[in-house]
């Protein structure tokens, strides 16, 4: 799955997961993506810094954005 294909040209995301999150971690979501867009190289590696990047400057817990991250997929993954 491309991160393309979850985040639209403004980075909004349609799905429930994201819809039940709070305005900061939708922030969170949205700033990890801007990351990893700008990024090259390796997308794992790459998607994880980015996450204990937005966590440590948001003050959110990583275990929650990583949950988030978790249910988004398996979201995406049962609509098709």
């Amino acid at each position: 799955m491309q991160v393309s294909q979850i985040v639209k040209e403004n980075l909004t995301i349609d799905s429930q997961s994201y819809m039940d999150l709070s305005p900061v971690m939708k922030e969170a979501v949205s700033d990890v993506f801007k990351l990893i867009e700008k990024s090259t190289g390796d997308i794992i590696k790459n998607f994880e810094g980015a996450v204990d990047k937005v966590s440590q400057h948001h003050n959110i817990n990583i275990i929650e954005l990583n949950n988030y991250f978790d249910k988004e997929i398996k979201e995406q993954l049962e609509g098709k």
